[in-house]
């Protein structure tokens, strides 16, 4: 209500100036008419004469009448070249401030919100160049000046920042107009005042910062590839180390645009999420949901029973769907798209020369412009006394163990209780082992919500795992002829007992033997990169869980593509990795889904935020499928339907997270959602049955009393209350 006075009163202020022709008094002529009279006012009363005309001039640059130009010749003219200059630097700048900060209150905001995804990058940009930016503007105004202090308002630039560089980017062109002004007689037009020559001295001052950063970054590189030879010609375009997720995305581009590219991967085509994790994960988690289905047939209408199980039989489909997958990945396919497939072991020599080991020994050398390292990552392995004595599988190793075996291991105690840890868990649970989970957090699925935890564990020990949070690991040993894992929990020791132990404790980047350490190449937990995925040498990149942060195939997906657009064509323009609006997927059942921010993480970063909340036991088509554990949560803006995030949970979230996805990603709101058709009867209601409770919750309650009123009115009831 306050910005929306401030606005009415800044328009009829305009308003009445246009009414009263004040315009008109910015005129060349009018000044040129009227010089001695107003001199000769100002000679009588040379103090107050410039504390109305510095006054006067920040009004007309705060409130952005145009006029400006006028003005800073009247200084000259009227106040000689000195003092003329001296009024009109400060008094622009000053009001130039004031338009940037009105602009800021009334209308960054809503521009915020409305343009939210767009206004982060430019954000991004302000912060990093902000002062290049206006300074460059302020000499080069490719812009007027009242729209240049307009725009800055949009953005996050401090009030002092804008108001420095405007007093030094202005300085030039302020001395040539108050000059000029001192010469008011000589002038026919504004446009006569700069010469293409000054422009192009105004245009060359405006470019040297830029000019200058860019011999800084020159200098850097050159710095940064001292003690190196670069080859003279390149066999390669583009080397990948690493054939999973990120280096067959980075490969299939570098073809696409027929780069000359080779790809090296030591061990299996596919990486983890083909052979170890996504592929292998889903297809137990669907045996183990049929199995469960039989075990509760009667929740159906049909008769309960227990499912037969051979376990071999079930391992053995897992091999065979990640065999059908396979030939997606394979060395065939991308040999056809054009890749060179090399297997053996890379190194990197030098930032331009790889060193593959084959598997007979043989080394060969390739020099290339550019290199990606995504090596993927490997299971963590906590250092528990005893654990080699006893045994142990992780999500890499269990897939081969277990397919040799008849049954699966009666007894399982698995370490962690993140997405894999809760997956594999139940999985098993349903296939008929009793499964001990056991997790040092207070809770599990850590960065989901609480209400989230709760239904996973709830989930969990619906389906008879023993969920043990709290709980912390501290040796391994084999007594009486019993693999155990003793852990402490509430300060007591406690004893379990397992035929089969899996650590699912997180995974670390696959970081040794590939040269980094000897180029210098920081690391810490991943490859240290930039925005740009660069390493300190730019034409390496890493991409994937090596490069983090996020250890999601399709994360490293999106990688791969930057990654390879930037190592190829990065002299040019690069384009930074956004994560804003990535989805993820724990594939428990119930699903648990999530894009954007939720509440934790909304609280810690100290965003505000609504929650809207719809239970899928409301929900038709859910009901009739039995699926009605569960609930979609959306976070907004306070006050508005735009998204910051959601959280699904229930039968194929999954799939019903894309449609918010896609409503993020393209500054769609609630509103959109609620007005789209959504086919009856679907999961995919859910989505819109939640956009209509925030409508209901943010309905227009004073309009709605006066339609009541109106449609009382129509039946003739016009005394009822």
């Amino acid at each position: 209500m306050r910005k929306s006075i401030v606005l009415v009163i800044l328009l009829g202020a305009l308003m009445l100036a246009w009414g009263f022709d004040l315009h008109r008094a910015f005129d060349l002529a009018m000044l040129r008419d009227q010089r001695s009279v107003l001199a000769g006012w100002i000679e009588a009363r040379p103090t107050t004469a410039m504390a109305l005309y510095f006054g006067l001039y920040v009004l007309v640059a705060a409130l952005s009448i145009p006029g400006a130009a006028v003005l800073t010749l009247a200084g000259g003219a009227l106040f000689g070249l000195t003092k003329g200059v001296v009024l009109v630097s400060f008094a622009s700048t000053l009001g130039a401030t004031c338009a940037f900060l009105i602009s800021r209150y009334l209308l960054r905001d809503a521009v915020a919100q409305r343009f939210e995804p767009r206004m982060r990058a430019v954000n991004a940009g302000i912060a990093r160049d902000g002062a290049f930016y206006l300074f460059t503007l302020r000499l080069i105004p490719v812009l007027p000046f009242l729209v240049i202090n307009l725009l800055m308002g949009l953005t996050r630039m401090l009030a002092w920042t804008f108001y420095w560089v405007s007093q030094i980017g202005m300085f030039p062109a302020t001395l040539v107009y108050v000059n000029a002004g001192t010469r008011i007689a000589e002038i026919d037009s504004l446009s006569g005042i700069l010469s293409l020559p000054l422009l192009a001295s105004f245009a060359a001052l405006g470019l040297l910062p830029w000019i200058g950063r860019a011999l800084v970054t020159l200098l850097r590189k050159r710095r940064i590839y001292a003690g190196f030879t670069r080859p003279a010609r390149f066999d390669r375009n583009l080397i990948v180390i690493g054939a999973g997720a990120a280096g067959l995305v980075t490969a299939y581009v570098a073809a696409a645009v027929r780069a000359k590219v080779t790809l090296i991967e030591a061990h299996r085509m596919g990486g983890d999420c083909l052979n170890y994790g996504c592929v292998p994960s889903k297809a137990l988690i669907r045996s183990a949901k049929l199995a469960h289905q039989i075990r509760h047939a009667d929740r159906y209408g049909l008769r309960a029973t227990a499912p037969t199980l051979d376990f071999r039989d079930v391992m053995a489909r897992i091999h065979r769907v990640i065999a059908e997958i396979a030939p997606h990945d394979s060395v065939e396919r991308y040999t056809g798209l054009g890749v060179e497939v090399a297997t053996g072991r890379a190194a990197i020599l030098d930032p331009w020369t790889v060193e593959i080991t084959h598997a007979d020994g043989t080394t060969t050398r390739l020099t290339t412009r550019s290199i990606i390292i995504a090596t993927g990552a490997r299971p963590f392995v906590p250092p528990l006394p005893g654990l080699d004595e006893v045994g142990y599988l992780t999500s890499d190793t269990l897939w081969d163990a277990f397919a040799e075996l008849n049954e699966i291991p009666r007894r399982i105690v698995l370490l962690g209780g993140g997405p894999i840890g809760c997956e594999l868990a139940q999985s098993f649970a349903r296939l008929g082992a009793a499964v001990t989970q056991v997790e040092m957090a207070d809770r599990l699925l850590l960065r989901e919500d609480d209400d989230v935890s709760a239904l996973a564990r709830a989930s969990l020990e619906a389906d008879g795992v023993s969920v043990l949070t709290g709980c912390r690991a501290l040796r391994c040993a084999v007594i009486n002829g019993e693999k155990t894992l003793v852990v402490e929990q509430d300060g007591r020791e406690n004893t379990l007992t397992f035929d089969a132990l899996i650590i699912a404790t997180g995974r670390v980047a696959r970081l040794e033997g590939y040269g980094l350490e000897a180029l210098g190449i920081p690391v810490g937990r991943v490859v240290q990169t930039n925005d740009y995925l660069e390493t300190i040498f730019p034409n390496i990149l890493a991409a994937g869980d090596v490069a983090g942060p996020y250890q999601l195939t399709h994360a490293a997906g999106h990688q791969g593509w930057h990654a390879a657009v930037n190592a190829l064509f990065g002299r040019f323009w690069r384009f930074k990795v956004d994560y804003s609006v990535l989805p993820a997927t724990t594939f428990l059942d119930p699903e648990i889904a999530r894009v954007g921010l939720n509440e934790r993480e909304a609280r810690e970063k100290g965003i505000a935020f609504e929650v809207t909340h719809f239970a899928m036991h409301e929900l038709d088509r859910a009901i009739a499928d039995g699926a009605t554990e569960g609930f979609v949560k959306v976070l907004t803006t306070p006050g508005k339907d735009r998204i910051l995030g959601a959280t699904i949970v229930g039968e194929h979230a999954g799939d019903l997270l894309a449609e918010v996805v896609l409503a993020m990603k393209h500054g769609l709101g609630l509103n959109k959602i609620l007005g789209t058709i959504h086919a009856y009867p679907t999961l995919t209601e859910a989505n819109k049955y939640t956009a209509g409770a925030w409508k209901k919750a943010h309905a227009p309650e004073r309009v709605l009393g006066w339609i009541a009123r109106f449609h009382r009115w129509e039946r003739g009831d016009h005394h009822a209350e």
